[in-house]
């Protein structure tokens, strides 16, 4: 039996895993991007300067031998699913039993004028820091076009070489199709106060030709105003890299489309990642969740399905991480940026420091439905059982204790939440102190 695996980021490379772990099939990893799986979160370490590119690869060169996984560095052009076949652009043909689609994500383009010009690049794939890194000697001024998590990481990057980034963002303020208001403020002045130039409300014109095909500006829609820069930075999120198969009969959407079990309309064809798109997601999940976890889980979940042990992905209540330059963010459950009916939000916020904490919960049944938390680290399995078990709010904010995780001797936040909650509510909730890992284990045991 022989599976072969486009794509060798996290979730082509943890189903190989699986696949090693449950059976004896033959295994070919295909990726045209580098012969060995690196963490694509990390690439901004590298440029930095905190890491090498060998210091962001999850295993060593031997793993892949060892494992009898074979890897090839080429580019699939085609897939005949009539005879079971691919073909390479090397014009190699390979054979297979099963075929998994990990192919990942593009940065989004949207016709701007000057969009091809050397000097403009996105933050996706090892190219891309390769292209950054070309054109960084001597460069005094980057625009970054976007502002979601990749912006964020591209501007914290040039900053580190104190190279000066202005950001445009159509939103009113940074993220905040994604994030409450008052957490986007916090992050939108915390990047202001980084000595970045963040444009709120504007939208990407086109690109300068300096007339010898180089990026050499921006102008902004909205103003005419023309800023001058010597590279551009495309961050405005990313799509699924599926424009390829459209001659394939593939069943795609915006991605490629899946059952429950990770198969496409063609019964050894399965689709995971970035570029997968769930016909029928959970509740509280989308189609398409381009973030390392789901593509880790999908990987698993495809390997047992090749294997003959069904499995239906599930990949639970929501979360997500991620760092506004120097500001740790959290999110578990429902937390969305505009205000639901029928859901009540308590949120504090510090006074002088980047600290916030959110906890949504539904106004009649008090049970909690969310947690947003800035610059605070809160236990994930603590706060998933709270969210699973509907948890009332005030069994919750007793218990809080229990849910955080920052260092010890950091300051603990936990009670100014709960006089906040009391002011509210007219309440007269009593914070636990007790902490320990034991009781942690014996709670989540519960």
């Amino acid at each position: 039996m022989h599976t072969v695996i486009v794509g060798n980021g996290i979730s082509g490379v943890t189903a190989a895993k699986w696949l090693r772990k449950l059976s004896e099939h033959k295994i070919t990893i295909i990726s045209s991007e580098t012969k060995h799986f690196f963490s694509r979160t990390a690439l901004m370490y590298v440029y930095m300067g905190h890491m090498r590119f060998e210091d962001i690869k999850p295993y060593e060169n031997w793993f892949w031998e060892k494992n009898r996984i074979d890897l090839k560095e080429d580019k699939v052009i085609e897939i005949r699913h009539s005879a079971n076949a691919i073909r390479l652009q090397s014009n190699e043909e390979i054979q297979y039993d099963n075929l998994i689609l990990a192919l990942g994500s593009k940065p989004n383009k949207f016709g701007w004028p000057g969009q091809n010009l050397d000097r403009v690049g996105g933050l996706y794939h090892l190219q891309d820091l390769e292209y950054m890194e070309k054109y960084s000697p001597g460069l005094k001024k980057a625009v970054i076009v976007g502002g979601g998590l990749i912006g964020i990481e591209m501007a914290e990057m040039f900053r580190s070489r104190n190279i000066d980034v202005t950001m445009l963002v159509r939103e009113s303020n940074y993220w905040n199709n994604v994030l409450p208001e008052e957490e986007s403020e916090m992050i939108s002045k915390h990047i202001s106060d980084h000595h970045i130039d963040l444009r709120l409300g504007v939208n990407l014109d086109s690109i300068v030709d300096d007339g010898n095909g180089k990026a050499n500006g921006v102008k902004i829609k909205e103003t005419g105003e023309s800023i001058e820069c010597q590279f551009v930075g495309l961050t405005a999120g990313v799509s699924p890299n599926i424009a390829w198969l459209k001659d394939s009969q593939i069943e795609t959407n915006r991605g490629i489309l899946v059952n429950d079990f990770l198969q496409t309309n063609i019964n050894n064809i399965y689709a995971i990642g970035d570029c997968a798109e769930i016909k029928n997601p959970n509740e509280g999940r989308r189609p398409i969740e381009a973030v390392w976890y789901t593509g880790r889980m999908m990987g698993e979940t495809a390997a047992y399905n090749i294997c003959g042990k069904p499995i239906k992905y599930d990949p639970g209540i929501w979360f997500n991480s991620a760092k506004f330059l120097d500001i740790e963010y959290q999110v578990y459950g429902d937390v969305p940026n505009q205000p639901k009916e029928g859901i009540s939000s308590l949120y504090w916020q510090h006074a002088e420091k980047n600290l916030s904490i959110r906890i949504n919960y539904n106004t009649s049944e008090k049970h909690v439905t969310g947690f947003n938390l800035m610059g605070i680290r809160y236990r994930h399995e603590v706060c998933e059982k709270w969210l699973k078990d509907k948890s009332k709010i005030e069994t919750v904010l007793q218990n809080l204790s229990l849910a955080n995780f920052d260092p010890e001797f950091f300051e603990q936040y936990e009670s100014d939440l709960v006089k906040t909650y009391n002011a509210q509510s007219n309440s007269n909730i009593r914070l636990n102190p007790k902490k320990g890992l034991n009781r942690v284990f014996k709670f989540l045991k519960s």
